[in-house]
């Protein structure tokens, strides 16, 4: 049995957030807005993605980020909802693309692509030294 074979296309995954200071752009770069950072989009786009596929994946293993194309639409204000949804779109031998958006009720806030590949985690923490 492959690591991927309980994945399938059209999988769907969510999280929703409450956007808070330590989220903003200027949090991390105090010139800037405080707004909801890309970065964080981003993230947020990575958990619903990783949660939707965590618990099909064989024991020992996880996904991990490999790639992202996203654009930031809109900004978004600190207390706003977010809710940050993905999509499998293609399943290959290691690897899983999803579909991501973001949205701050229906005003749609981000939207693109994300990777994430399937690892062994004693395999990948030995080859990195990491425990």
């Amino acid at each position: 049995m492959g690591t991927l074979d309980k994945v399938t296309v059209g999988l769907p995954g969510e999280t929703i957030i409450t956007v808070t200071q330590d989220m903003t752009v200027k949090h991390f770069i105090p010139t800037m807005p405080a707004v909801y950072a890309t970065a964080m989009m981003i993230l947020h786009m990575e958990q619903a993605a990783t949660a939707s596929i965590a618990g099909l994946l064989p024991e020992g293993h996880a996904s991990v980020g490999m790639e992202v194309n996203v654009r930031h639409l809109a900004a978004t204000a600190v207390g706003r909802t977010v809710r940050l949804v993905s999509k499998v779109r293609q399943v290959d031998a290691k690897s899983v693309l999803f579909d991501v958006e973001g949205w701050d009720g229906d005003r749609k806030i981000g939207d693109g692509t994300h990777r994430r590949g399937v690892i062994d985690l004693v395999a990948f923490e030995s080859r990195f030294g990491v425990t």
